[in-house]
């Protein structure tokens, strides 16, 4: 595609040309990703500041360590759910199977809000709230992959970054919704609050699942999906064909990944250092994760753009280096009584630093592949990497990092997962400037894509 084109598509919804529709694919993938995301995220501020007291028997240090492993089991099912959804993704399409991923969320949020309680059931209890979460963490696994893959395929090949880079920005809005409706939980009184009131947030899924429902079933397959069906290339077992041609990217993207552990130790292990170590009211510590996610609302789409005029390496690896240098002195600013500083290095950890690598990654990972096996790719990679984010906050937990003086285990483990992202990232090409309809391609089968274009 031309330089010309590229523009039109970006400013026009659909490009009569090509038949990508940048802008409604974009917002198709926000709004997906902010329902999925507030389902997922209303069960890591549950899991902080209510499991502890319904779900087992003493809320003492044991239950907090015991809920966030709940928590974790999300990201046990992500991988199992990647190979399945990955593999439909590659062979019926990306749109279907992000229908599927939005329905199996929602009713699986709307479940938990049903649950009995230990006191009610005993240890049927945390079973059952197990089995609802590990399907959300199947939901989970191919929501990002797949939006991000039909984002990045329905921009303009000079913006994929600024417009797959909505997908997380979708996540971002989730989060923001879920800890507002979480200021209003933890403000009832007890009875209440540990009572109806936490099932509350999880009922309201129902609403949300609804509305994006009908966002998302009007959006339109990727061209390059079409073109790949019309041709006959879509391949009986995508993941055989991951494997064989492109292990290597899978590594790396897994590596990567880890960088998701900074998201789960900010929004969900930070709340519960700032509350039991720096004894900041519960309010303030969700307020904190609103601000940060507020402003990372405007900062992902600026790093996104800056990812298409300079690449995706150099975004992404100071999200990295920022999130591991910042993130100590936001722990430390929880034990002082200082709210303005506690909010200004909030916001920089987040906003200015793991945004950056936030807003890059679909892109980054994504033109690693083919777009025979991108979704399994994406979605295969990014959620065995994802697997240090979901237990990060039980690891840290068992470390110390709700004691005194538990901001420097948490602030190691912050660092070594970032260095383990960035130096990964290293070894990766850059791809900004590659045609979408040649990433992930050997130099032969570029020069039949040419060819064929020809």
């Amino acid at each position: 595609m031309s330089n010309n084109s590229a523009a039109s598509s970006a400013s026009s919804p659909v490009d009569n040309s090509t038949g990508r529709t940048p802008v409604k694919a974009a917002v198709g993938s926000f709004m997906g990703s902010a329902v999925e995301y507030y389902d997922f995220f209303i069960f890591g501020s549950a899991a902080a500041l209510i499991f502890p007291h319904i779900f087992f028997p003493d809320a003492d240090a044991q239950a907090s360590i015991m809920s966030f492993m709940t928590f974790g089991f999300a990201y046990i099912a992500r991988p199992v759910g990647a190979v399945i959804l990955g593999h439909f993704g590659d062979r019926i399409g990306r749109q279907k199977v992000l229908m599927f991923t939005l329905l199996t969320m929602g009713a699986a949020t709307f479940l938990i809000g049903c649950l009995p309680t230990f006191d009610q059931v005993g240890w049927l209890a945390p079973i059952l709230l197990i089995v609802a979460r590990l399907a959300q963490g199947l939901s989970a696994a191919g929501e990002q992959a797949g939006a991000s893959s039909l984002s990045l395929e329905h921009a303009p090949d000079n913006r994929r970054s600024f417009f797959t880079s909505w997908t997380l920005t979708g996540t971002q809005g989730g989060q923001i919704l879920a800890a507002l409706v979480f200021i209003l939980v933890v403000a009832l009184p007890d009875d209440i609050k540990y009572g109806i009131g936490w099932r509350i947030p999880f009922w309201l899924s129902a609403v949300v699942v609804v509305v994006a429902f009908f966002i998302r079933r009007s959006l339109h397959e990727t061209p390059e999906f079409e073109a790949a069906k019309a041709n006959n290339e879509i391949v009986k077992l995508p993941v055989g064909v991951l494997l064989k041609n492109h292990w290597r990217d899978v590594l790396r993207v897994i590596c990567c990944a880890f960088i998701a552990a900074v998201s789960t130790v900010y929004g969900t292990l930070a709340i519960s250092y700032g509350k039991q170590v720096g004894e900041v009211d519960t309010a303030i510590t969700l307020w904190l994760v609103v601000a940060g996610n507020v402003v990372a609302l405007f900062t992902q789409p600026m790093f996104g753009k800056l990812a298409d005029r300079i690449g995706r390496k150099p975004v992404f690896i100071w999200g990295a280096v920022g999130s591991a240098a910042i993130m100590p002195f936001y722990l430390l600013s929880m034990e002082t009584s200082n709210t303005l500083l506690q909010f200004a290095l909030s916001i920089c950890v987040f906003s200015f630093a793991y945004a950056a690598a936030n807003a890059t990654w679909p892109s980054f990972y994504a033109e690693m592949f083919s777009s025979k096996v991108r979704f399994s790719g994406l979605a295969i990679g990014t959620q065995l990497g994802f697997l240090m984010a979901g237990f990060a906050p039980a690891i840290v937990t068992a470390m110390g990092g709700l004691k005194e003086n538990g901001w420097v285990p948490i602030s190691i483990f912050t660092a070594v997962i970032c260095a383990i992202a960035a130096i990964s990232a290293l070894t990766a090409k850059e791809t900004f400037r590659v045609p979408t309809s040649q990433l992930g391609l050997k130099p032969e089968e570029i020069a039949r894509e040419k060819a064929r274009v020809a």
